[in-house]
């Protein structure tokens, strides 16, 4: 069974400040999680054109993080085979990004983003269906918040208390009870995550652990980048993609020690187009 949540993510900046953010956020946090043994693997950075989301950046990725995979997910394939392979267009303030893995070919994870200068109250920023509107469950995650499940433990990331942290250059925070309603500026990230895995008898727990996942990596991310807002805060794009392509080949080099690195990119890189046919075709 195909299932749809959608996770209204709302954050105390304004949209263009949430996009310098988040891109600083992911950088540092990828090289937080990069060593001789793990990381993630930058394979292609460029520019793209699409009819639907416009001018972007596509991105592709290889996500090396065996060690944090469940037990019990490890007992099916080798590690090569449980590495997630993520591919991402991003066409701010709109994106869509669909994840897989090798050992679940038949499963298909996508995520598709929207951004509105609104406190999480847009009630179908995706523009859904009636019969998606009735299958999608919905969850407002507060950044303030902590969790302590499986995936909120694994996910490395400092510890930080929102409710008592306070920007130094823009005097935001501490996030406390009700902040979502009073804070200004205010934006909320709206991210749609359908998940599908047609698997007899592990589907739905392999729905259940991935969507786990992606929730915790958004409650974990979304954390840090107001944690580090006075170190991102004033930059300009332009000197954020001198730091990512600064970051791809600290990442490489990194790998490269445990030969990691250096994964084919094979054929033709594919357009958003045909990912969006592949999708539909698992749904």
């Amino acid at each position: 069974m195909v299932q749809i949540k959608e996770f209204r993510i709302v954050m105390p900046m304004s949209i263009e400040e949430y996009e310098i953010g988040l891109s600083y956020t992911i950088m540092k946090m990828e090289q937080q999680n990069t060593n001789g043994k793990e990381g993630v693997e930058v394979l292609q950075q460029v520019p793209f054109e699409d009819e639907k989301l416009g001018e972007g950046q596509f991105t592709s990725k290889v996500y090396h993080l065996q060690s944090k995979i469940p037990s019990w997910m490890k007992g099916f394939a080798s590690a090569s085979a449980l590495a997630v392979h993520e591919n991402s267009w991003s066409a701010y303030p709109k994106s869509r990004t669909v994840i897989k893995c090798p050992l679940f070919s038949k499963c298909s994870l996508t995520i598709d983003t929207v951004i509105r200068p609104d406190n999480g109250c847009s009630e179908n920023a995706h523009d859904l269906t009636g019969q998606q509107l009735a299958a999608r469950e919905v969850e407002v995650v507060d950044i303030a918040s902590v969790s302590r499940d499986y995936w909120s433990k694994v996910i490395t990331a400092p510890n930080v208390d929102l409710t008592t942290f306070r920007s130094q250059q823009t005097d935001r925070g501490p996030l406390l009870k009700g902040w979502m309603d009073s804070c200004r500026p205010v934006m909320t990230i709206y991210k749609l995550v359908t998940m599908d895995a047609p698997i007899w008898g592990l589907g739905e727990r392999l729905e259940d652990c991935l969507i786990a996942g992606e929730r915790a990596l958004f409650l974990a991310c979304h954390r840090l980048c107001f944690a580090w807002i006075d170190e991102w805060h004033g930059m300009n794009m332009e000197q954020i993609r001198e730091m990512e392509r600064h970051t791809e080949l600290l990442l490489k080099k990194t790998l490269k020690k445990s030969g990691k690195a250096g994964s084919k990119h094979e054929g033709k890189r594919k357009t958003l187009k045909d990912e969006i046919a592949v999708v539909g075709s698992c749904n």
